[in-house]
Parts: C-alpha cells; sequence; structure tokens
C-alpha cells in the first residue's frame, strides 16, 4: 500500500508542479527556476522512497531505514523555496526526536516513546527547508550496552546490511545513516557520536562524515550517553553536502550549555570551493596506519593526491598516554547512569506499559525481555555504568582525559610540528557480520579517539577501497576549527584520483 500511496502521490504532485512551471515560465525566469527546484525535490524524495522499498524493505533488506514517511515528496514540493536546505531530504539516527516519529535508540524498551517533540536541531533543519524523511536503525543504545555487541543490531529493527557488501558490517552506531547514504535513500543523514560512531561507518559504507567540535550542535531531545563527548553531525555523499547541513543544523540552544558563546559561522560551505592545499601543513600519524598493507597502500595514494594539490606533509610518529582511554570509559559510564536517567524522566508516559525513568529501570527491562533483546549480546556496560557512582573518581578522570587528549595530544602535536591538521587512515574496511561472535574491530588504524575526548572536530572523507571495501582518510584540527577541516576535506575531495566503489547490493566477493 506505501508503494502504491506515494505513486499516486507523486504523479498527482508532478502533474501539478508540471502545469505550474508552464505558466511560471510564461510570467518569470525567477518563478520558473523555484518549479524546477520544487520538481527536482520532489522527483528526488519519490525515488529516495523508492529504493527504500526496493532495497530496504525488500530486495537485499539492508535494514538501514526504521520508519519513512510516504507524504515526503509533499514536503518537498512545500519547502523548495525554503532556506538554505530547499527541500531536501534528510534520515535521522533513531536516538534523535523528531515530532512525527517513534524516538527508540534501537530499543524495545522505548518502542511507544512518542514525544511529540522536535529535537533543536532537527527545527532548525525544518527552519532552513530540510524534509524530515524518516529514521535510520543503529546499534542499539549507541552501542553502549555491551562490549560483545554487534553493530548495526538493534532489538527494533535487526542487523543494518552494508550496501557494499551485504554480508560485511556497517559499523556503528549511526550504522543505518551510513548504509541508508552510500544506498541513495535520502540526500543526507544524521548520526550522532560519542567516539567513532559517525567516522567508522562513513568509513566504511564509503561516504562523507563530520564530527563536529562538541557545542556546535545542540544535543537536547537526543537520547544520551556522554554530554563530556556526544555530538550530532551531518553523513553526506559529498563534503559540500555535509557542510550544508551542519549549517543548517548547528546554532545556539540555552537547554545545552555548551553550545551557548559557541564560535559559528553561518554558512560552512562558504570557501570550500576555492580553498587551496598549497603550503598547508598537514601531520601524517604514521603510528596509526596500522599493519594492513592495503589499507597503507590506498592512504599513501590519498597522501601523494594531497601532495601533488601542494600539501606540505610532516610526519609524525605519537601514541597518546593510555590513561586517556581508561579515564574516557570512567566518564561515559558515569554519565551513561545520570544523564540516561535525566532523558527518561523528560519523557512522556508511555500509553501502553510501564515508561523507563532509570538505567536501571532499562536494565531490569532486558532482563525480563532477555530472549529478544539479549539474545545476541549482553548488557554488561549497563551493570558497570550502574555501579559507577563515586563523583569525585568522576571529576578527576574527566579532567585528565579531556586534558590528555586536546592539550598533551592534538594541541601538542599542532604546536610542536607546526601543522594545521593531522591525517590517518579512518578505519580499515569492512568486517564480516557476526552476531554470534560480535565486532572484529581493527583497533591499530585510525587516530579518531583524541577528538572523540577531547571534543575536536574530525573529517572523513572516501579515499579510495580495498577489494571493494571502502575506507577513508580523517582530517582533524583544533577545537572550533569546524570550518577549516570542511575547506581541506572539500580540497583532498578534489584533488582524489583514486576511483571510489559503487555499492553491490550483494555478498562480498574478490575483485576480479
Amino acid at each position: 500500500m506505501k508503494t502504491k500511496s506515494i505513486l499516486a502521490l507523486t504523479f498527482l504532485g508532478s502533474t501539478a508542479l508540471a502545469a505550474s512551471f508552464a505558466s511560471a515560465q510564461d510570467s518569470d525566469a525567477e518563478g520558473a527556476a523555484d518549479m524546477r527546484a520544487s520538481f527536482a525535490e520532489v522527483m528526488a524524495t519519490t525515488d529516495y522512497i523508492l529504493r527504500i522499498q526496493a532495497l530496504d524493505d525488500n530486495g537485499p533488506t539492508l535494514n538501514a531505514v526504521i520508519d519513512y514517511n510516504v507524504e515526503a515528496p509533499v514536503e518537498a514540493r512545500r519547502l523548495a523555496s525554503t532556506g538554505i536546505l530547499r527541500g531536501r531530504s534528510v534520515l535521522v539516527k533513531d536516538n534523535i526526536e523528531t515530532s512525527e516519529f517513534p524516538t527508540t535508540a534501537g530499543s524495545l524498551a522505548l518502542a511507544e516513546n512518542r514525544t511529540g517533540r522536535d529535537a533543536p536541531l532537527i527545527a532548525n533543519i525544518r527552519e532552513a527547508g530540510g524534509v524530515i524523511l524518516g529514521k535510520t536503525n543503529l546499534s542499539e543504545w549507541a552501542n553502549i550496552r555491551s562490549n560483545d555487541s554487534t553493530s548495526g543490531w538493534s532489538a527494533v529493527e535487526g542487523l543494518t546490511r552494508n550496501p557494499h557488501a551485504i554480508d560485511r558490517n556497517t559499523c556503528g552506531s549511526s550504522s543505518g545513516s551510513g548504509a541508508a547514504i552510500a544506498a541513495g535513500f535520502a540526500w543526507a543523514a544524521i548520526g550522532t557520536e560519542t567516539n567513532g560512531s559517525i567516522s567508522c561507518p562513513a568509513s566504511i559504507n564509503g561516504i562523507v562524515g563530520f564530527k563536529p567540535s562538541v557545542g556546535l550542535v545542540s544535543r537536547t531531545h537526543v537520547v544520551p550517553i556522554s554530554s563530556t563527548q556526544d555530538t550530532a553531525g551531518p553523513m553526506a555523499k559529498t563534503v559540500y553536502d555535509a557542510a550544508l547541513l551542519l549549517s543548517a543544523m548547528a546554532g545556539e540552544d540555552e537547554a545545552d550549555s555548551v553550545t551557548v558563546g559557541v564560535p559559528r559561522v553561518s554558512d560552512y560551505t562558504q570557501g570550500l570551493a576555492g580553498y587551496s592545499l598549497d603550503g598547508v601543513r598537514i601531520g601524517v600519524m604514521r603510528n596509526q596506519i596500522g599493519g594492513n598493507a592495503q589499507v597503507a597502500g590506498v592512504f599513501d595514494a590519498a597522501l601523494a593526491d594531497l601532495e601533488r594539490a601542494g600539501a606540505v606533509l610532516v610526519d609524525i610518529e605519537f601514541d597518546p598516554n593510555p590513561e586517556m582511554w581508561g579515564d574516557s570509559y570512567t566518564v561515559l559510564k558515569y554519565e551513561l547512569r545520570e544523564e540516561m536517567g535525566r532523558y527518561l524522566r523528560s519523557i512522556p508516559e508511555f500509553e501502553e506499559g510501564d515508561t523507563p525513568r532509570s538505567l536501571a529501570d532499562l536494565i531490569t527491562f532486558n532482563e525480563a525481555n532477555a530472549s529478544t533483546e539479549m539474545r545476541w549480546f549482553d548488557q554488561s556496560i549497563f551493570y558497570e555504568a550502574e555501579a559507577t557512582t563515586d563523583r569525585e573518581a568522576y571529576e578527576a578522570a574527566r579532567e585528565n582525559a579531556v586534558r590528555i587528549a586536546g592539550e598533551e595530544t592534538l594541541d601538542m602535536l599542532f604546536a610542536e610540528h607546526d601543522v594545521a591538521f593531522l591525517v590517518a587512515p579512518t578505519r580499515g574496511p569492512a568486517w564480516v557480520s557476526d552476531l554470534v561472535l560480535g565486532d572484529n574491530f581493527n583497533g591499530s588504524i585510525g587516530f579518531g579517539s583524541p577528538a572523540a575526548i577531547a571534543g575536536y572536530p574530525h573529517l572523513t572523507v572516501p579515499m579510495g577501497a580495498v577489494e571493494r571495501l571502502p575506507v577513508g582518510i580523517s582530517f582533524f584540527g583544533a577545537k572550533w576549527a569546524d570550518h577549516d577541516v570542511l575547506k581541506v576535506g572539500a580540497a583532498y575531495e578534489r584533488a582524489r584520483t583514486t576511483e571510489l566503489p559503487e555499492p553491490s547490493f550483494r555478498r562480498w566477493r574478490p575483485a576480479d
């Protein structure tokens, strides 16, 4: 029925638009341009829904999209002349509240969580002319429930599949957002990151992902893990599109104090097209390339592209102080218990069943529904978080982790090596999804943790593939240097010579 509804809707909308377009051509050029834009966005949004129906609901069944609005083309037509987004369709990770859909964080415990609220970042997108197309799947609870999880799985929607190889993982926790954009299900999507949850799925699905400086985008009405590290960010096909969506979503929110007084620019796309790499000094994190020779080869080709475009590459051999990871984990556990409870107490009562009001309530729910919630992995991190109650120890851990990651790692590297940016491979290629044994990360590849823990910007851009499996290159900049990081990423995108893979929507097989 949804397919019939959307086809009928589109036919009627297109017919009306065509008539309006003809009339506008007779009257004025500006009106004709608006009609062309309106027609294009209606048809694009229609195509997105048909692709979701063909490839997500059916066919390879990617499980990237939880829910979507079949009347989105009507919204696209209405908004096609509004704001900077002009009717473009956006998918939203299902831990971010939108007024028309439930916000589940992938858990059956929140299946009835219909708050009727828009997160401020969603309200900003609507005001800028964006269409909220639907909700994307995610690693349940943003991958903070268990150390033995399989990324991309949630009890609400099941396992998200990678469009480039449907037996391969999509990484977490913004798995559905990454897979959806790679599959062509929307113009762009929103992910969230605490540590790697935008950058990893973007890299593994072969798209652009941007984790902004913490504070650039509001976190109000977003299911939390950590106020120290959480942020939402754009995921798109190009750096320009990610910058455009960031321009719409960023903004001050008095309910989220870290966003107040933040240095922002009104248009993050400004200057991207003309930015030159000539003479730009970039530090290459040699110790974070890892031991995979094929990834190293793709990264070397990306470095050669940067050099040909005029960048000055500076080799850096450095390993962060390992105290950073342990202290950050303490922070995540303490803040999860505190902030999850605060969020759950803010949601309306469910019409059916008990409304969870604390992390302890979620633990109880999972225990009572173990056959559906804990068939594949446990809730060991939830248990640890519930027991992490020492505030003095938490505050000491937070101070230490942020100082090591920021002042003693990123700030020190920028200053001592006189570089504006750092680069490293983002992650290795996608591993085979295994619900029984869990994830198979290659932890030797990448340098994302310092930026995540310190709250600094991190951009990943596709740089090529290993046996048709995408891999990305990461660009890191100083706190609040978000615009500069987007500029250097766009410059690399123009300079890139490596051919990028197209999704196959089949199981992986070796290249010919």
